[in-house]
């Protein structure tokens, strides 16, 4: 564990050293503004620092015997190999999140990056070699978008691998446990989110304001952790409103993600911004009202306004689907009993905000809301001594934190008689 530690270690620091670099290639692959291209770096260097740590604390037990002549031992094993599929949203920290526990825990891994960003993974590569990694435990599949669906079929099929860690799409997600079924694999699953903000009456209402516009519009909205919908209750809502698209239109600027005062990257693609489209039409056919934005930008190509929608529904599609893009409708509800159904009523639950200064509201709520991880007051939640990961259709295991590597290994009891 002394020796993984080390190399773990090592790689973080070749990370740190390079994180110009690797930035660079995150915005030059997905368009992320390079500020926040920066920030992944980190977090995902991060991981690698954590689980080089958590490397030298994976624990076993001895159990007390019900029998004199027994002692009873558990240790704690490697699974094997782990198939590490990623998306491009975060094309390193996803990596470093899976790796780094895998690597600590003893195990070797096959990553296959998204088809849209795998010069990051290849990056990470290269510093795993540099940081002595012996060749083989850390492997990158790139493949092309027509050969992604049979890539994953081999990965979650064959049975030489023993885990398989995925995020993505809750879609893709059923099919790869599907295929992992069939050699009964260890799976863990980071999917989709439709996470909730709730602003309640009693909340400060600048700080919602700029929790809300950190959630939403970090990488355009293309994090499954941004918020989805925003539900606001009566008696503030209109201030929210007003102080919420005035925010957008004075703080975000959308461009070039090299380009400095660019906080709105690209889109990923052109179905992203047709789904974003879709869902702003729909929403404007059953009355909601553009409050700002609403278009493609004029940069044109991937580009899209952030965009701002009030008097929406629980009936629009962009209250009941991930729109994955720079698209904030708000709900108005009354009661606290309400905006809980609402938010509950997603077949997902990854992650839920909400804004109250009411103690006994914030652990009533808190409680309430059926998500993996919930921001109370905050708007940005993730960090690496934190589990991350869902409940309902958003997943299955937690990924960082101390429960991190206890994905990667199994439980062995051993009993010894005869004493």
């Amino acid at each position: 564990s002394q020796e993984r530690s080390a190399c773990l270690r090592r790689w973080y620091e070749l990370m740190m050293e390079n994180k110009e670099e690797l930035a660079r290639i995150i915005t030059a692959e997905n368009g992320k503004p390079l500020k926040e291209a920066q920030g992944e770096i980190v977090y995902s260097a991060s991981f690698l620092e954590w689980f080089a740590e958590e490397a030298r604390r994976i624990y076993g037990d001895v159990i007390p015997a019900s029998a004199k002549d027994r002692r009873v031992l558990v240790l704690k094993q490697p699974v094997g190999v782990a198939a590490i599929i990623t998306p491009w949203n975060f094309p390193s920290a996803m990596i470093t999140r899976k790796v780094g526990a895998a690597l600590a825990a003893g195990c070797t891994v096959v990553v296959k990056p998204a088809e849209d960003t795998p010069l990051s993974a290849l990056a990470l590569g290269e510093l795993a070699n540099q940081a002595g990694i012996p060749a083989g435990v850390y492997n990158v599949v790139p493949c092309s978008r027509q050969q992604t669906a049979a890539v994953g079929e081999v990965l979650c099929t064959d049975p030489l691998v023993s885990k398989i860690s995925f995020t993505g799409s809750t879609a893709t997600g059923k099919i790869l446990l599907k295929h992992a079924a069939g050699t009964v694999k260890r799976v863990s699953m980071e999917l989709g989110g439709h996470a909730p903000f709730i602003v309640f009456d009693s909340a400060n209402v600048d700080r919602a304001v700029a929790g809300a516009l950190a959630s939403k519009y970090r990488n355009s909205g293309q994090t499954c952790v941004c918020t989805n919908r925003f539900l606001v209750q009566k008696g503030i809502h209109d201030e929210f409103v007003e102080k919420f698209a005035k925010a957008i239109e004075k703080e975000l600027h959308v461009g070039n993600g090299f380009d400095a005062k660019t906080t709105q990257g690209p889109l990923i693609n052109e179905k992203a911004v047709e789904k974003v489209e879709k869902h702003i039409k729909d929403a404007v056919s059953q009355g909601a009202s553009i409050v700002t934005g609403g278009k493609r930008h004029s940069l044109g190509k991937n580009f899209f306004e952030p965009t701002l929608l009030s008097n929406v529904t629980t009936k629009m599609l962009c209250t009941q689907e991930e729109t994955f893009g720079p698209l904030a409708p708000v709900i108005r509800f009354e009661t606290e009993a309400e905006a809980v159904a609402i938010a509950n009523a997603a077949n997902v639950g990854l992650a839920g905000y909400f804004y109250s200064q009411d103690p006994a509201q914030i652990w009533r709520v808190a409680e309430q809301l059926e998500v993996g991880m919930v921001g109370v007051n905050e708007g940005i939640i993730s960090s690496v001594e934190c589990p991350f990961g869902g409940v309902k259709e958003s997943g299955l295991g937690r990924e960082g934190s101390k429960y991190g590597i206890d994905e990667y290994l199994e439980i062995k009891y051993v009993c010894i008689g005869g004493l």
